[in-house]
């Protein structure tokens, strides 16, 4: 059985409709063998959302609690068409993680070429890491252009546990075809718990299906091991272009 080691996707009750802190989040990382822990609350569109403040001061937060890495980070959100985010840089470039996906509420909806721009603009934003559930089927995409642009740009896309419900058969569906197409172009991929309580962090049973059933391979994983997740994001920063943090 593939063992993850990084949980990159979660939240806390900073995020409003999450319900566990960061500590009781880490305790079960660590009782579940998970050696690094995103703390990904959503970007301040959303209904609940903390505060740009709340971003700002991350850097309190200890690098470790029971002997889990935390990451602190963001999922943030598409705004609009042209994939800017509720984010703005001067704190995108101080976040140790950056996912960003759409969501109802924070985004206006469009056609099926309207969502995709959106989500591949915002995936070639330098000061990104990771895509989040393009399986989600609020905003119809074109799964195979995600996939294809994934490869090309190096940048991971999610296969999110939450999403992948038994009952939920349309995204479960979406979330099958994308892992098809993330097969075939060979692009990286990255699991996510999406635990919005603790007892749900490093869950990743329903994602490591998807994969077992589309032939994904190990090496295209990113989080199977803590190491693998801390070096891509170090080279990510390297490669970050100098910008002036008003644009």
């Amino acid at each position: 059985m593939m063992e993850i080691k990084a949980d990159v996707h979660t939240h806390t009750i900073s995020s409003g409709h999450g319900y566990s802190t960061i500590s009781e989040n880490a305790l079960a990382a660590s009782q579940k063998g998970i050696e690094l822990l995103g703390m990904t609350d959503h970007g301040p569109s959303m209904q609940g959302a903390p505060s740009l403040y709340h971003f700002g001061n991350l850097m309190v937060l200890p690098k470790f609690l029971y002997g889990v890495r935390i990451l602190p980070g963001v999922e943030a959100n598409i705004i609009n068409h042209e994939g800017a985010l509720d984010i703005p840089l001067y704190y995108l470039k101080r976040l140790d993680i950056v996912l960003v996906g759409l969501h109802e509420i924070c985004y206006p909806g469009g056609t099926v070429e309207d969502n995709t721009g959106a989500y591949i603009n915002a995936m070639a934003n330098p000061f990104i890491d990771m895509m989040v559930h393009p399986g989600r089927p609020y905003f119809e995409m074109d799964l195979e252009r995600i996939a294809q642009a994934s490869a090309q740009l190096g940048i991971p896309v999610e296969i999110n546990n939450s999403s992948l419900h038994k009952e939920n058969r349309k995204t479960r569906d979406n979330c099958i075809r994308f892992a098809k197409y993330a097969a075939r172009y060979k692009g990286p991929v990255f699991l996510g718990s999406d635990a919005h309580f603790w007892d749900r962090v490093g869950d990743f049973s329903n994602a490591l299906e998807i994969v077992q059933e589309t032939a994904i391979a190990e090496e295209q994983i990113l989080n199977l091991s803590s190491e693998r997740v801390l070096e891509y994001l170090t080279d990510r920063r390297k490669k970050r272009p100098e910008v002036s943090e008003k644009n």
